[in-house]
């Protein structure tokens, strides 16, 4: 039997295709729902940028007929702006308040009352992204659930970038003579560029270091020039692995994950100062991370640019700090100053360029959409390695969660591509308590 589905503001600023998402079953827009992405169109954002998507959908459906009428979408379900049904009365006992919120609750709910008349009455369902509106909705009886069609992943299953094989003997033999070692010998499915932690079956306890190469068909040795970098050991065998895959050269995408303190920031600018100052591998050391606070926005910031961005990129002048070994800021400046190749930078101002020969590093990706992480994936040029890390755990953007953030989604569509590699880091070496208060807490 048909559904109907009532969806809110905000899974349409999210998707605005989502209207396509529900098969062949009846979509409703409450008028209040138009108010309010109207009121987004001019936000400079992503979010403007969606409002003003569905502006050019619901534009080019009124060819088909009337808004408020059923209108027949391209995958056999129909959809209409809701005029009526908006009556509070119906919410005024549990909710006195006439918020957006409320009136959208109240068309869903007057929806559902409407269909229980009938004989055979259809299904009605909200879908929103904001929890508070479903824990309401369901309060009043109506059957609300989260959009759901823009999750990468189902689970906590994200892939991680490595595993584990026991081998004989004779294949461990073979793999420290021949230096590599067929996939086809093993019962396993692997990942281009995965890592793999070696054991051998008579001896568990003992264990190496391997990698798949470009096309997954072999493993092989790790290198020898992650032992130290820019001063930095890798503490832990993940550690190791991410240093592998940011000091290669024929991985030009390498995604990092993991928990506050497990050593992500640290580890890529190591790597990338290395390649850029050292070897000389790129032109430029590109450093940017999105600009979402944590927390109370603080508002508007004094002075020119450099200062204004100072809050946001401290986390990144931290671990320049300790990568240069200076214990004042102004020892850092001049550093920075002197060396010239090396640049923080916020993302907002990564859209439109081009980036060739150099080492990017994007932290806090996790803040990225799905459409922002295109944006600054099509940007990077030739001859560029770019990082793209964070913690899919600590989410600061109000429409994103670990199942379908901009980081989540590279490394899942990323995994089987010879270009990339990925690491989920799992051990925090910050300090014993950061790494307790980030499983704890």
């Amino acid at each position: 039997m048909e559904t109907i589905y009532v969806l809110d503001t905000n899974v349409l600023l999210q998707d605005p295709y989502s209207l396509y998402a529900f098969k062949d079953n009846q979509v409703v827009i409450p008028a209040i729902v138009l108010e309010e992405t109207d009121a987004k169109k001019k936000f400079p954002d992503e979010i403007g940028v969606h409002a003003r998507t569905i502006a050019r959908i619901l534009d080019g459906l009124r060819k088909r007929g009337k808004l408020h009428d059923n209108i027949l979408l391209d995958n056999g379900g129909t959809l209409r702006v809701e005029l009526n049904h908006r009556s509070l009365n119906t919410l005024n006992q549990f909710f006195l308040e006439p918020t957006n919120d409320n009136r959208i609750i109240a068309v869903a709910l007057n929806l559902m009352l409407e269909e229980q008349e009938k004989e055979e009455g259809r299904r009605v369902v909200l879908v929103s992204k904001d929890a508070m509106v479903r824990i309401k909705a369901d309060v009043v009886g109506v059957v609300a659930e989260d959009f759901l069609n823009d999750r990468v992943i189902e689970s906590d299953d994200m892939y991680r970038g490595f595993s584990e094989v026991y081998l004989d003997n004779q294949h461990i033999q073979s793999f420290y003579q021949e230096g590599s070692l067929s996939v086809a010998l093993l019962d396993e499915d692997f990942y281009p560029n995965e890592a793999v932690i070696v054991k051998a079956q008579e001896n568990p306890s003992g264990s190496s270091l391997g990698r798949l190469d470009s096309t997954a068909s072999f493993i092989v040795p790790f290198s020898k020039q992650t032992d130290s970098v820019w001063g930095i050991r890798p503490r832990n065998v993940q550690q190791t692995m991410a240093l592998e895959l940011l000091l290669s050269e024929d991985v030009p995408l390498v995604t990092l994950t993991g928990q506050a303190g497990t050593g992500k920031t640290l580890l890529a600018l190591a790597a990338g100062l290395l390649q850029t100052e050292e070897m000389r591998r790129f032109k430029k050391l590109l450093v940017a991370r999105p600009i979402v606070p944590v927390g109370k926005d603080i508002g508007y910031l004094p002075g020119e640019k450099e200062e204004k961005l100072k809050p946001w990129m401290q986390p990144i002048l931290d671990n320049l700090e300790h990568l240069f070994s200076v214990k004042k800021r102004e020892e850092l400046d001049r550093i920075l100053a002197g060396l010239g190749s090396i640049e923080v930078e916020a993302l907002s101002y990564i859209r439109g360029r081009s980036l060739p020969e150099q080492f990017i590093i994007i932290d806090e990706a996790q803040n990225l959409t799905k459409h922002e992480v295109k944006t600054i994936l099509t940007r990077v040029g030739e001859g560029s390695k770019i990082i793209l890390m964070g913690d899919t755990e600590q989410i600061d953007h109000p429409y994103l969660d670990p199942y379908n953030n901009g980081l989540t989604y590279v490394v899942e569509k990323f995994k089987d591509q010879p270009l990339s590699g990925h690491i989920r880091l799992l051990k925090g070496e910050r300090s014993e308590l950061a790494r307790i208060s980030a499983q704890l807490l």
